[in-house]
């Protein structure tokens, strides 16, 4: 492609335009998302896109995540998370443009990061030989996805029995109250809860400055619901769900383990789909069901619910092999100690 530039800035309308366009792109392509991770301690978001003639051409918008103040465990354990995947224009010249930002991106990264993860929420099969070219390998990793474009009998029906009949129980008892959440103080209640359940589960968990810029920059342009279930008064679960074109992404949720016996997490979740259908919402995204090969409590939970069980997988670039052994170490032996 002749005249193709690397950029690592645009002007926020033809970027926003860009991602409002693309079939496949999403929120996590957009200048507000860039803002949120702008404003979260630890992470560094960059914006690299290549153009042509002015008009781009292909996207990438990693996030490098220092996690750790003490700057011998942050240089070893620094990596690149890429939400959302990487976005192109359909066709030989958005192939061509993505190979040659990702060669630019590779070759700059060097010395700067563990490795880059692309996360895929869509099927990026005709983009997969540049990928894997430019040394992305793919991995399989699942998600669910729960069609809102039908009733919500169709959609309550699809929900195992097991489920539906514990929502109706407690939905009867009436104990189950869900809010939305708009202010600070029931921010941090639902920061809580979801500590509680990253910690438990020995999983790295982002700062609270991540859930306040969502909360001021997201919420007022309706890209962002934050729900919090509470029973007899009290928190018992949350979910915080990114809103962009059709599609409702569950990002995070959790739930206060004293009380699961009331399914205030399976009560949430019906209440989120129900009213997606109502607002016009074609899609939830449940954001990830973890590897075909492992089993994973979070997967049966979001089995439950019914949806299409896609593999849109990963992609993942090893930049610094001894880095990255040093994060797959401190992930798979001694996470308990280090994430508790």
């Amino acid at each position: 492609m002749p005249n193709i530039q690397i950029v690592r800035e645009l002007p926020e309308g033809p970027w926003r335009d860009f991602v409002a366009s693309h079939p496949q792109g999403n929120i996590f392509h957009t200048p507000e998302m860039f803002q949120v991770f702008q404003r979260t301690r630890f992470y560094e978001p960059e914006l690299w896109a290549a153009t042509c003639g002015g008009r781009i051409q292909a996207l990438i918008v990693p996030v490098r995540i220092v996690q750790w103040a003490n700057p011998i465990v942050r240089r070893l354990t620094m990596r690149s998370i890429v939400h959302g995947s990487v976005l192109a224009v359909e066709g030989h010249e958005g192939r061509e443009a993505l190979s040659f930002l990702l060669s630019d991106y590779i070759r700059r990264s060097r010395g700067q990061t563990a490795f880059t993860e692309l996360r895929n929420m869509a099927d990026l099969q005709a983009l997969q030989p540049v990928l894997t070219q430019q040394g992305f390998a793919f991995e399989e990793h699942l998600n669910y996805l729960i069609d809102l474009d039908r009733s919500q009998d169709e959609i309550f029906g699809g929900i195992g029995a097991r489920t539906r009949k514990n929502i109706k129980r407690a939905q009867k008892k009436d104990l189950v109250k869900i809010e939305t959440v708009c202010e600070d103080r029931a921010l941090d209640e639902c920061y809580a809860i979801l500590e509680r359940t990253y910690r438990k589960a020995s999983v790295p968990f982002a700062d609270h400055s991540l859930f306040k810029a969502a909360l001021d920059v997201l919420l007022p342009k309706n890209m962002i619901r934050i729900s919090l279930a509470r029973v007899n008064g009290e928190p018992a679960a949350t979910s915080l769900d990114l809103l962009y074109k059709d599609t409702i992404f569950g990002w995070y949720g959790g739930v206060d383990r004293g009380h699961r016996m009331f399914v205030p997490n399976e009560v949430l979740t019906w209440e989120i789909l129900k009213w997606g259908s109502a607002n016009g919402y074609r899609v939830y995204d449940f954001g990830g069901a973890g590897q075909p090969d492992q089993k994973y409590g979070v997967r049966d939970f979001k089995a439950k619910f019914g949806g299409r069980l896609v593999a849109f997988g990963r992609n993942r670039c090893i930049h610094w092999p001894i880095r990255y052994r040093s994060i797959s170490f401190l992930y798979g032996h001694l996470r308990p100690l280090v994430f508790r």
